[in-house]
């Protein structure tokens, strides 16, 4: 059975990282399901994350980082607004997340998501009903 699933940018970036075969595979699994299934959600944020991780760390090309952008935001996509930055703000005061993967958070919790795939959470987390995992444990 297919759930919502929210996708941090980690994720993308480990479909172009050849030095790590075992988590690209995984990782392209990951975004093929999530296409296949209509259910896979991301941020403008993990759009923008992984354009300057994988032009600036892995070397991808910036026309295909660009094609690669358009491509994962044909996934549901959405784009936080003041609710979501100020909700992030809270989390990150009151939870000690970082600010950015309180943003994450938040917007996975907007998008009715169950899911939220993250190398960089705690695995196995729960926030207001949304799971963490690592999808490489």
């Amino acid at each position: 059975m297919s759930v919502r699933s929210f996708l941090d940018s980690n994720i993308l970036v480990y479909t172009d990282d050849g030095g790590h075969p075992a988590k690209q595979k995984r990782a392209l699994s990951l975004v093929e399901r999530c296409f296949s299934e209509d259910q896979g959600v991301l941020s403008i944020q993990v759009l923008q994350e992984y354009f300057t991780i994988a032009t600036r760390k892995l070397g991808v090309n910036e026309l295909v980082a660009r094609r690669k952008v358009e491509l994962f935001s044909q996934l549901h996509l959405v784009i936080p607004g003041l609710d979501e930055v100020l909700a992030a703000i809270d989390m990150h005061c009151l939870h000690e997340f970082s600010f950015w993967g309180a943003m994450i958070i938040c917007c996975a919790l907007r998008a009715s998501c169950s899911v939220l795939y993250s190398e960089d959470m705690q695995h196995g987390q729960r926030i207001r009903g949304l799971r963490i995992v690592n999808p490489f444990a």
